[in-house]
């Protein structure tokens, strides 16, 4: 008898929403936005206040969409409400306050040009919709932790960075992998704030990036992710603090040396290159021994590796001496 031993985070599919309940949410979602589109075609509302909203054409991609679930990555507790992890967004390009989709009317998704270069055989530019062409996507249930010290689920969609770096087919001297998020301060006003080190930089060793949970983001709630979520790329990074996971890139570079990632470069006293969630090391100014659920208010205990020891704790041995945490 064959015998599956269930990972710790994972949950029996009994406990899972309903596919009926999903599903019919989509569904809803889909004719909103096609209600969405007549409206914007009617002359009536062809302003130009109504064309400056370029956050509201319609993703080319949309029709990928909702993607397989992998029910290898599964949930200990319920999806968060997309009203709820919608409104609550750390995206500093634009807004320094949480509700940051009304700051982003102004940001195109298309064209959107990834570059990857640096220790790669050949490096080259793809635009997202071919990249997308070049990979599958699938559905995946994870856990979010910021590094602020509350917490979200969420079904995002995407590919296995993995095969990001498949593709750059990196050489035997690369040890990092940097990515960039872009630049364009005419979108993006806090860009001209001197106080930050634009772009947004993050970084991971290549062991890392091929991890199975290293997760490079299109979509969540079975659709093409909004803005504010990092569209049209992001990564996920579950088992760091969130500020990991960067947003809106436009760049990877293989490389030997370890990156300076934008928050280490601000504060590096606070926020270091490793940031694996750890709940026995405190931030220099608030606990991280528990978490807020951003659904419903309660608090948790946090999770050493936000309990995804059992697939990256291996990455870290060695390291003892270091402070990978921070």
């Amino acid at each position: 008898m064959h015998i599956r031993r269930r990972r710790g985070w994972e949950i029996p599919e009994s406990a899972a929403t309903p596919e009926a309940v999903y599903l019919s949410r989509r569904e809803a979602l889909g004719a909103g936005i096609g209600a969405g589109a007549a409206l914007l075609a009617s002359p009536l509302l062809a302003t130009p206040a109504a064309a400056q909203r370029v956050s509201d054409m319609p993703d080319p991609s949309a029709d990928l969409y909702p993607a397989k679930r992998n029910d290898a990555y599964a949930l200990d507790r319920p999806v968060t409400p997309e009203a709820r992890s919608s409104t609550l967004n750390n995206y500093y390009e634009f807004s320094y306050g949480k509700n940051v989709a009304p700051s982003m009317t102004r940001f195109q998704r298309r064209p959107w040009t990834v570059k990857v270069d640096g220790l790669v055989e050949k490096p080259f530019e793809i635009g997202i919709d071919d990249l997308l062409k070049k990979v599958s996507l699938e559905e995946r249930l994870y856990r979010h932790r910021c590094v602020e010290a509350w917490s979200m689920a969420v079904p995002w969609t995407g590919f296995p960075m993995a095969d990001l770096v498949a593709l750059a087919a990196p050489m035997a001297s690369a040890k990092y992998i940097q990515m960039e998020s872009f630049v364009d301060p005419k979108v993006a006003p806090n860009q001209r704030d001197f106080r930050y080190p634009w772009p947004y930089v993050e970084g991971l060793t290549l062991e890392e990036a091929r991890n199975e949970l290293a997760f490079l983001v299109t979509g969540i709630y079975g659709k093409p992710a909004p803005n504010q979520f990092g569209a049209p790329l992001r990564i996920a990074l579950p088992w760091k603090y969130g500020f990991k996971s960067a947003k809106g890139i436009v760049r990877f570079t293989f490389t030997d040396k370890q990156p300076v990632s934008f928050w280490e470069a601000v504060q590096a006293s606070e926020y270091g290159f490793w940031a694996n969630v750890n709940p026995k090391v405190a931030h220099p100014r608030w606990s991280q021994a528990s978490e807020e659920d951003i659904a419903t208010g309660n608090r948790r205990p946090t999770l050493l590796y936000n309990g995804y020891g059992e697939q990256v704790a291996g990455l870290y041995k060695g390291l003892e001496t270091q402070k990978i945490w921070y």
